[in-house]
């Protein structure tokens, strides 16, 4: 058949606009295809075995994938089907569970927590609303990215309660920002005491399916639903199988697993505002302020943060081989999705800010400034280049955790890489009563590696990992 130029030009365009386009509530091919290489590419350079990404625009569901391995060894690829643990992003669930209890009478969140436990800590001068916001003082039980050798025993909720809450607190209530899991424990238990049900029976009748969420599960009673394997790399060698911790250590602050999809499902309620009244969603979006007038960026169970004049809510999550990412922009109505299998990385972080500045461009840029920590880092890093290690300078669980595998990784890793040549930290913060510290370290052969500590308060290190290349 003879064909015009005239008609061979038209059969260009259509070609080039059937490339460019895409189904109706999807993103377009062009769009879906740089997702794809976001996510490609940061499982490449992180080495993660797996990343589930789901995407909402314009309040509806437009993009869910998974890219990699769901498990290495015998191969499974990752679906987007297949559940991951959201670890912390439990979290808004629970704040979710409290703030309906008080759209019913049964509670308020200024109540104290001598009202339910009053034998804790400074039980009358704590609100519940400094245990959603981490304004409480209680320190945290699991700041760690790495899973220490207790959370390896079955451990009863209220025991930990009892343990973390009963110590003296480390900053009095609403004065001080400082994450701690201990928190949303203790809220747990307030549940479950006003209920009288079981919280993840509470979870299920009056948050999980009211917001149409029947894939979420509890990932700790329910192992045999996950589909996916978690997994954790020492100093970036190949991945090795790390199981999930015990059962009960995670109560109300990290125990959820569900698909991509079902998260964004759950955004999909956050954006519409239709599983809370307005003045239950303004509280929890609604970042606390501490008595000296500071903006702690953190509402009830969430991040909440201005980006450029974007409204966004955020949260991240890490359970035993794990890390996952929440993004929500719910006035543009849009939202980001990412979970990954491997404990402390940053990929699930990676991807989430890549594809918000492929779908919403924006960016915040993080000041560096040297420690105390980053000038130790080169005489440390070079120890471990020669396969040494000095464990004077750890704590008893670091030193758990630098195995004689997890040594010889790190010889593997930064033995090709010559010597430290600067470290700067790009961000610092309180948790668990440590310093925490992210760090870029630059090699003598141009590698850059990015780390993250965590500093007791008697200068030993209570962790040390490299998550990524910079």
């Amino acid at each position: 058949m003879m064909y015009s130029a005239v008609t061979m030009r038209l059969t260009f365009v259509v070609f080039l606009l059937a490339v460019a386009t895409a189904a109706p509530g999807q993103l377009t091919l062009k769009t879906q295809a740089k997702v794809a290489t976001i996510a490609e590419n940061v499982l490449r350079d992180t080495g993660v075995p797996s990343a589930s990404v789901g995407i909402i625009e314009n309040g509806q569901v437009v993009y869910a994938h998974a890219f990699g391995m769901a498990r290495i060894q015998p191969p499974l690829a990752a679906t987007a089907e297949m559940a991951y643990p959201i670890g912390s992003i439990s979290k808004q669930f629970t704040s979710t569970a409290v703030l309906l209890l008080q759209q019913q009478g049964k509670l308020s969140i200024d109540d104290s927590v001598a009202k339910y436990f009053p034998a804790l800590t400074r039980a009358a001068d704590v609100k519940l609303r400094n245990l959603m916001t981490m304004t409480s003082g209680y320190e945290d039980f699991a700041p760690q990215d790495y899973s220490i050798p207790d959370w390896y025993k079955p451990r009863n909720p209220a025991d930990t309660v009892k343990e973390w809450a009963g110590k003296p607190l480390d900053f009095e209530p609403g004065t001080q920002w400082q994450y701690s899991n201990t928190n949303y424990v203790l809220l747990a238990l307030i549940v479950e005491k006003v209920t009288g049900e079981p919280l993840y029976q509470y979870l299920r009748e009056h948050v999980l399916d009211p917001a149409h969420l029947p894939a979420a599960f509890n990932a700790y009673t329910d192992r045999d639903k996950l589909q996916t394997t978690g997994y954790i790399s020492y100093a970036m060698q190949t991945p090795r199988v790390l199981p999930l911790e015990a059962p009960g250590w995670y109560f109300g602050d990290g125990e959820l697993a569900m698909p991509a999809s079902t998260l964004l499902a759950w955004d999909i309620t956050i954006i519409n505002q239709s599983l809370l009244t307005s003045t239950s969603y303004k509280q929890m979006e609604t970042a606390f302020v501490t008595k000296d007038g500071k903006d702690t960026g953190y509402g009830l169970g969430i991040f909440v943060h201005d980006r450029n004049g974007h409204r966004q809510i955020e949260h991240g999550g890490e359970v035993g081989g794990y890390v996952a990412e929440n993004i929500v922009y719910p006035d543009d109505k849009l939202a980001i999705v990412v979970l990954t299998n491997e404990v402390a990385s940053g990929a699930a972080s990676a991807i989430g800010t890549q594809l918000t500045a492929l779908l919403l461009p924006g960016a915040v840029t993080a000041d560096a400034a040297p420690d105390a920590v980053a000038a130790a880092l080169p005489g440390i890093l070079g120890g471990f280049a020669k396969g040494q290690i000095d464990r004077a300078l750890f704590s008893a669980n670091c030193n758990a955790y630098f195995s004689a595998d997890a040594v010889a990784d790190f010889k593997a890793t930064l033995s090709p890489l010559g010597a430290v040549m600067s470290v700067y930290r790009t961000r610092t913060a309180l948790r668990g009563g440590m310093t925490f510290g992210l760090y870029r370290v630059v090699f003598a052969n141009g590698t850059v590696l990015v780390m993250n500590t965590y500093t007791l308060p008697d200068g030993k290190l209570e962790q040390m990992l490299i998550t990524a290349k910079g």
